[in-house]
């Protein structure tokens, strides 16, 4: 079962349950009457500069807004609240910036109202008149007027989009008083256990999903909440109490009224507040969406290649100034943020997969004596001997034992191709919904989601799971990674080469190699070392290879592009990270490890292991010890100089720009939403300042609520 619960349905329930304005003070004989004054009115068409504006003559549209101090109390609990405790705010200035916020977005709404009807007249578009406008508001019953107002500028599909958004939003505000309070008291065998880092991007709903049959389930109509999951260990006994514990709070700070039937969540006045919020912010988002339209219209081939070249010049002046600025920009890079030069070639990423010693082994090496005539006191031969018997195991028992269980059974499913390196007993993949092709979820990206659990997966009778993982030598590791490479591979247009196992690396990069691993575990202390008595750090590296791209070779054009050969390989190895990592901190790190040319702070092994697979570029991997065991490394990245001499691993394409995933789509999405994001910024600004005067606020009528510092 998934918990949707999403961080702003927790910060509502966090605030009805601390009880947000009770205990502060604040007291009145009459909550309904004194939250239901005015504290503000909005008409845009009041302002002085309206009756000279291209809008004047729509101004029969505009009603008066009149916000209430209901109004201001919900904000707070759903939003205010959570800035006060995270930014330290006051009550006074969280108020007052409530007040601001609530009359500069009436304001705003008032004016996306008039410049989509200039919109639709400029258009001859005859769905969208004054009269039809005023129709539709006189049509409305009494108390959704508001509604109905926002309405008339929406389709049919916005509107059921706006009201799904509100019954998720309650479903999760109830989840988690559910969860938090009622679940965990009940139900005493719930896992505690901490769950494995899941990969970014899991159970994410696309953005324009919606089901006209989901409902809010409120503890005894669960089977007409199509498409709602009720939460593991909820019964419609918690759920009723959670129900219950939630319109308690929501009468604690007057959000409903004592006699409104709550039989019917939808009935409430609480429920179509919020509602009237997801039409308004539908609203906004159409007007941005038309804003969208016009901005791209100018971002033509020539603007593009302007901003390209301008970025990728600014990029190479400033790395070559400053190495800390590029090692940072490195840091940060990802499908949103690139880096299109380096001072130099050969910077780069790797995926480092841990597969660790044991305690014992760990005690036991930090123990042994140096090395026999080991001038530096190391103990690379003690080091050997137990890297000979490590055996690594798949980390990923808590996605199934967990809070939530994240498992499903691959026949139970439409995965056909699960690798199961040989073992048709591995039947367990794991997020269902983000690996698979449906309307509802995104698929989780650059995780290839067909690696079934490397162990046994039985039930007792309990019906808990017994998991027993199989453990693999690096060798089996080895065979693992190559298989299921070679298997996700398909048309995509890469091969996986056989590796070489490793005597030694030279100067040159060149690879002595040895027939197979055996020779690595016989060597003498005086082999780890050079003439000269210094490390010879190429002996760490025990087996190295290279995905082989085609006879054109890895293209960082492709990189993030799902189905592409440099995202389908790199996909594989990260999945492999999640399944056997024990770096934690490498997991979720986007392209892995940003890999310098000089000194790093990484082991020296690593860093030596690292920089040659960056030398070897992308695609390139390689097995190396160290005190903490085998790292597997994989190079997701590399900066090297063209045939030109400069370093431009991307390359923009316009006729390129609508190929999801590819390097020229996604700089062109950023350019365009950059410019999109200014200009909607620009015109929101410029709309609120120039009528700003047609709002009259009444600080007066919520002084009591500024005043909850003292009060308190």
């Amino acid at each position: 079962m998934k918990n949707r619960t999403k961080v702003a349905a927790i910060a509502l329930a966090a605030a009805l349950s601390a009880g947000t304005l009770a205990g502060c003070g604040l007291t009145t004989t009459n909550y309904n009457k004194d939250f239901a004054q005015v504290i503000a009115t909005v008409n845009i068409t009041n302002s002085e500069n309206f009756a000279d504006s291209e809008y004047s003559v729509y101004a029969d549209a505009i009603q008066t807004a009149e916000i209430t101090k209901r109004d201001m109390v919900a904000y707070f609990v759903s939003t205010g609240y959570s800035m006060m405790q995270n930014y330290g705010w006051t009550y006074h200035d969280t108020f007052n910036m409530i007040s601001s916020t609530l009359v500069n977005r009436q304001i705003y709404i008032q004016y996306a109202m008039l410049y989509l009807l200039r919109d639709a007249a400029s258009d001859a578009d005859p769905e969208v008149t004054i009269a039809g406008f005023n129709d539709a508001v006189a049509a409305a019953p009494a108390g959704e007027k508001d509604l109905a107002a926002l309405a008339y500028f929406l389709t049919v599909e916005e509107e059921e989009k706006a009201l799904y958004d509100t019954r998720v939003m309650f479903n999760n505000s109830i989840d988690s008083e559910e969860l938090n309070n009622f679940i965990k008291d009940e139900d005493e065998d719930a896992s505690t256990e901490t769950a494995r880092t899941t990969p970014t991007g899991i159970d994410t709903e696309d953005e324009e999903y919606y089901n006209t049959a989901y409902r809010v389930y409120t503890g005894a109509n669960l089977t007409q909440c199509v498409g709602y999951e009720a939460q593991d260990g909820s019964t419609s006994t918690t759920r009723r109490k959670a129900y219950s514990s939630f319109l308690a709070s929501l009468r604690s700070n007057d959000l409903i009224f004592a006699d409104e039937d709550t039989s019917n969540i939808e009935n409430l006045s609480y429920f179509k507040l919020e509602l009237k919020n997801a039409y308004e912010a539908a609203l906004i988002n159409k007007l941005s969406d038309l804003f969208e339209e016009r901005i791209r219209a100018t971002v033509t081939q020539g603007v593009a290649q302007e901003v390209y070249d301008t970025v990728y010049a600014g990029q190479q002046a400033a790395f070559a100034a400053d190495e800390e600025a590029f090692e940072s920009a490195l840091d940060g890079m990802s499908d949103t943020s690139f880096v299109l030069t380096a001072p130099e070639q050969y910077y780069g990423f790797v995926i480092n997969i841990l597969l660790p010693f044991s305690a014992s082994a760990s005690d036991a090496l930090s123990a042994a004596k140096p090395d026999l005539g080991d001038p530096k006191g190391n103990h690379f031969v003690q080091r050997a001997n137990q890297l000979r018997v490590l055996q690594a195991t798949d980390q990923r028992g808590t996605w199934f034992t967990g809070a939530e269980d994240y498992s499903f059974v691959v026949a139970d499913s439409e995965v056909s191709d699960a690798y199961q390196g040989g073992n048709a007993d591995r039947k367990y993949l794991f997020f269902e919904d983000s690996v698979t092709e449906n309307t509802q979820y995104e698929r989780v990206p650059n995780y290839y989601g067909r690696y079934t659990y490397n162990g046994s997966v039985t039930k007792n009778a309990d019906d808990e799971y017994v998991l027993t993982p199989n453990r693999i030598t690096i060798d089996g590791f080895l065979e693992e990674m190559k298989g299921y490479l070679t298997a996700a591979a398909g048309s995509t247009g890469y091969t996986v080469p056989e590796g070489q196992y490793v005597a030694s690396i030279g100067p040159d990069d060149r690879i002595a190699p040895e027939s197979d691993g055996t020779a690595y575990f016989n060597r003498k202390a005086a082999d780890y070392y050079t003439v000269d008595k210094t490390v010879d750090y190429s002996k760490f590296v025990y087996y190295a290879g290279k995905v082989d791209f085609g006879a054109d070779g890895y293209d960082a054009n492709e990189i993030f592009r799902e189905g592409s050969a440099e995202n389908t390989a790199f996909s594989v190895i990260n999945e492999l990270s999640f399944a056997y990592n024990t770096d934690t901190a490498g997991l979720n790190s986007y392209l892995g490890y940003a890999v310098s040319t000089g000194k790093t702070d990484y082991v020296p092994e690593f860093e030596y292991a690292a920089q040659y697979l960056c030398r070897q570029g992308a695609g390139s991997y390689a097995v190396v010890a160290t005190d903490y065991g085998w790292h597997i490394m994989y190079c997701t990245f590399s900066f090297v100089e063209g045939t030109d001499g400069t370093i431009k691993p991307f390359t923009f394409d316009y006729a390129k720009r609508e190929e999801e995933g590819t390097f020229s789509y996604l700089f062109y999405e950023a350019i365009c939403e950059a410019f999109v994001s200014d200009y909607a910024s620009n015109m929101q600004t410029e709309a609120i300042n120039t009528y700003l005067d047609c709002a009259t606020v009444y600080e007066e009528r919520y002084a009591d609520l500024t005043g909850l510092d003292t009060a308190s």
